[in-house]
């Protein structure tokens, strides 16, 4: 219920209040809801059967009535992306390149929402990451190319902190804190707890969603998080790489084959990589860590 709240940009008490008002119109419950979640009733089998297509194909008219909007002969492009220091500058460099297109832009924390997107043709490129080890499942007909096959998680702490003074920070250092994890994010919670897993440590993690929040929390020195090394510190905090890189990802642009020709995909490929190395340099900790440890975006 919370991630399709989420996903609908609404609370969890008005979706609750909305399946009811469903109940109520249909005559029957449509979900048991218990600790574990909420699943359909037989009856609310039924129902999401026949109300899947009926879903798709509103979708397809919506998309087409837009495509009939823009004009025959007008030009747009839809792009998605997680959230990104990038994004500005990939955004600049598309607009610059193509003046007299409509672009519009979606922001998701969660790739896989990106990739159903995707998928049911209401973007025509996106910009997702995969944290290693948690592979993203590439629905059919969704393409991608590598933009950087290993982005290492920095961490945000407290420019007070007993360990920001260091250049790499091990991840014993950091285990009596706290850690920030945002749930909607794909595999951060589960990858974070898999990395003290294995090596032997328990900390306590804090589910936060709101950016605000977080950064008070950091730079107060009541927790710390895993962030973006392309990320810049907030006021009172510091960005540092963990030793041996236990937390990485890897970034791609998906795209739907027949949505754009190959010359635009990789025009904006070629935008999206310049944007990340104007994002990373701009960092003195990740431009270190990059003049070390890794090849340059698109390679």
């Amino acid at each position: 219920m919370r991630k399709a709240a989420l996903q609908l940009g609404m609370t969890q008490p008005s979706l609750t209040t909305q399946l009811r008002r469903i109940e109520g119109a249909i005559g029957g419950l449509l979900f048991t809801r218990g600790q574990t979640g909420s699943r359909p009733t037989p009856l609310g089998h039924s129902v999401l059967s026949r109300a899947r297509p009926i879903v798709a194909d509103m979708s397809a008219l919506i998309t087409a009535a837009r495509d009939a909007a823009v004009g025959a002969d007008g030009a747009r492009l839809r792009v998605g992306s997680i959230g990104s220091r990038v994004v500005t500058g990939w955004l600049r460099r598309i607009h610059a390149r193509l003046p007299d297109t409509d672009i519009t832009i979606h922001i998701e924390v969660s790739s896989h929402t990106l990739l159903q997107l995707l998928a049911t043709n209401q973007l025509d490129v996106a910009f997702v990451h995969e944290t290693a080890g948690f592979p993203l499942e590439f629905p059919a007909g969704v393409d991608r190319r590598v933009l950087t096959a290993r982005e290492p998680k920095f961490v945000a702490l407290a420019a007070t902190h007993p360990a920001a003074g260091r250049r790499v920070i091990a991840l014993a250092e950091l285990a009596g804190d706290s850690w920030i994890v945002d749930p909607t994010a794909d595999h951060e919670w589960a990858a974070l707890r898999h990395v003290f897993t294995s090596a032997g440590l328990d900390p306590r993690l804090v589910h936060v969603r709101d950016n605000t929040t977080a950064a008070d929390l950091v730079a107060s020195g009541e927790a710390v998080r895993p962030c973006q090394p392309t990320a810049e510190p907030t006021p009172g905090t510091v960005l540092r790489p963990l030793l041996g890189d236990p937390l990485t990802a890897e970034l791609s642009l998906a795209w739907r084959p027949g949505a754009l020709s190959v010359v635009e995909l990789s025009a904006l490929f070629d935008d999206l990589a310049a944007a990340y190395t104007a994002a990373a340099t701009r960092n003195d900790t990740y431009r270190a860590w990059l003049a070390r440890d890794a090849a340059p975006p698109g390679q």
